[in-house]
């Protein structure tokens, strides 16, 4: 018999509600916008983050830490980094506690798995 053993970062980014996502993006929106094309705000636009290479949207200014990160925002990255930013990339300028459910992380990253 096979069993399949998943970790909970990966059993976070198989599953997500989008719209119970969008909801939870409204405490994001006062930094970021979503909109293709749309503004710079506090934070760069998640326009197409998922599969992004961290630190290169045009226009904003991220610091040396999140450039040389090395990270492309897979659904595990982001898990982690809205779990802690400063754990994944210390030194990044992100003023963010944090998001403790791994729940509300999946559902999330399912709404800007949307964005493109």
């Amino acid at each position: 018999m096979f069993t399949l053993m998943m970790s909970a970062p990966a059993l976070a980014q198989t599953a997500g509600n989008v719209a119970t996502g969008k909801l939870a993006f409204l405490q994001c929106q006062a930094c970021h916008a979503v909109a293709p094309g749309g503004p710079i705000l506090v934070g760069p636009n998640l326009a197409g983050i998922v599969g992004a290479k961290a630190g290169t949207r045009p226009g904003y200014f991220y610091t040396q830490a999140l450039k040389n990160s090395g990270i492309t925002w897979t659904p595990a990255e982001l898990d982690a980094f809205l779990a802690n930013s400063n754990a994944v990339v210390p030194g990044n300028k992100m003023e963010f506690v944090g998001i403790p459910s791994p729940a509300i992380r999946a559902d999330l990253i399912a709404y800007l798995n949307t964005l493109h």
